[in-house]
């Protein structure tokens, strides 16, 4: 990503400040080619037709815009099949349940994010430094948290702990604490800092104790810091 200035570029630093400056909060938007989300490893389903491709790409965008309309409560079947103008028989044909239609959103929101950080620009893909990585990993994390707390409070997300997109995430989030030079245990230390991203989590300190994404955000930063305080953070 280009920018005119220094100072409309959100990672510059400060003058006289080692510290990387507060990354953005908004969601990461950027283009994937085809071939490069073809890579990425979340969902289990078989290849599918370029036609076909399309058809569920359609019911899983009109899907993911009722959830930010409405909450998950509002996502039924009939009104996917509505939104998307098809018959509601093509949606139960596609996801089987209204359970899988929220898994099948949530393996895309998670793909939406792997791209972004495998592929994307720094801080939140390849090129920062791994501390900087991690706090935008956070926030990149937390600017969807509320959609994402409503997928998965409609889903049957039992198995989520052993299921490829938490692997995916947690390989990730443990590959950065290498890089930073974290001391302890990195596999139990990259669950304890994804357990301060669950969605239920977040959206119960901002729905329930009023604290804002942001605050939450720069706690995540902290968190980070403090994990990392004996490494050499950049």
């Amino acid at each position: 990503m280009n920018y005119d200035t220094a100072a409309d570029d959100p990672c510059a630093r400060e003058s006289g400040d080692d510290r990387p400056t507060r990354l953005p909060i908004e969601a990461v938007a950027i283009q994937m080619p085809p071939e490069a989300l073809a890579l990425l490893p979340v969902t289990t389903a078989a290849a599918e037709r370029s036609d076909a491709a399309r058809n569920r790409q359609l019911l899983l965008d009109a899907a993911e815009q009722l959830v930010r309309e409405f909450g998950a409560d509002g996502v039924t079947m009939d009104a996917v099949a509505r939104s998307a103008g098809v018959g509601k028989g093509t949606v139960f044909r596609r996801f089987g349940t209204r359970s899988g239609l929220m898994l099948a959103l949530l393996d895309q929101s998670e793909r939406k994010l792997q791209a972004a950080y495998m592929f994307g620009p720094p801080p939140l893909g390849p090129g920062a430094p791994p501390a900087q990585r991690l706090i935008a990993f956070g926030r990149a994390r937390l600017a969807g948290i509320e959609v994402e707390g409503e997928m998965r409070r409609a889903a049957d997300d039992s198995s989520r702990y052993s299921s490829p997109p938490y692997n995916i995430t947690k390989s990730h989030v443990s590959l950065l604490l290498r890089e930073a030079g974290a001391a302890g245990d990195i596999a139990l230390l990259a669950d304890s800092l994804i357990a301060a991203l669950d969605a239920a989590l977040v959206l119960h300190q901002i729905r329930v104790l009023g604290y804002t994404t942001e605050q939450v955000a720069d706690n995540w930063e902290r968190l980070v810091r403090w994990v990392l305080a004996d490494a050499s953070v950049e």
